[in-house]
């Protein structure tokens, strides 16, 4: 019980917050998309169900994704995959991304919700499950759960608002980028086939998370400046 009043809990359930928010805001939009042929009475019971399914089915990917981490280079491999991720982030999306098929029937919608975030989850899964390596191994899963219901109705519920606050602050997106960086880092770090070789040192961890968090912005913004001028042309 001591683990969960531990600032190290609480940061770790901030950052599967923000990247929750960060990286499912497609989530709501598919939702949305998927219910928006139902009945007005069949409407929420599409959103509620669909929701429910692919919290349990990110939960059931995430508890993979925790055990698969423990095993050499994957971190690494994970690592530059969240650099990635984090680049992408930056880089201004293309309109129609989401090509998603509506359903009359309650429980087409509700498929068509959990099969676009499987397909869509990728991110959140990698990137929640390295922010839960900061906690003990026994308490990593709940942690994952509980930043998961917290996060969810947000996205849901509140998808529009923080949509717009994204739009206002462009900051908030740079800054979720550069946190998927740090977490590259610290998963770079920690990897088992490099971590007997790596001095006991928290300045070091550090140091090589601001380094990913780093990277993240430099090349985000390189890959931005390089766009302006082949959309100009």
């Amino acid at each position: 019980m001591e683990e969960f009043m531990t600032a190290g809990f609480w940061l770790a359930v901030g950052q599967i917050i923000m990247i929750d928010i960060l990286l499912g805001g497609d989530n709501a939009v598919v939702i949305a998309l998927a219910c928006r042929n139902l009945p007005g009475k069949l409407r929420t019971r599409g959103i509620i169900y669909g929701t429910a399914g692919a919290i349990i089915l990110r939960v059931i990917l995430i508890a993979f994704a925790l055990a698969l981490l423990a095993i050499p280079y994957l971190k690494i491999v994970g690592a530059v995959l969240l650099l990635w991720i984090g680049v992408k982030l930056l880089q201004p999306e293309d309109e129609g991304d989401h090509n998603i098929s509506s359903s009359d029937k309650l429980w087409g919608a509700v498929k068509t919700v959990i099969i676009a975030d499987l397909v869509m989850s990728v991110d959140n899964v990698l990137a929640i499950a390295g922010a839960a390596q900061g906690a003990h191994q026994t308490h990593q899963l709940p942690l994952v759960i509980f930043g998961l219901l917290v996060s969810i109705p947000i996205i849901v519920g509140g998808s529009q608002l923080v949509l717009k606050l994204m739009e206002r602050f462009p900051v908030v997106i740079t800054l979720g980028a550069m946190l998927l960086g740090w977490i590259a880092g610290q998963m770079a770090y920690s990897d088992p086939a490099i971590k007997p070789y790596l001095p006991e040192s928290a300045f070091l961890g550090y140091a090589v998370a601001a380094a990913g968090a780093l990277l993240v912005l430099v090349i985000g913004k390189v890959m931005q400046a390089r766009q302006k001028p082949a959309e100009a042309g």
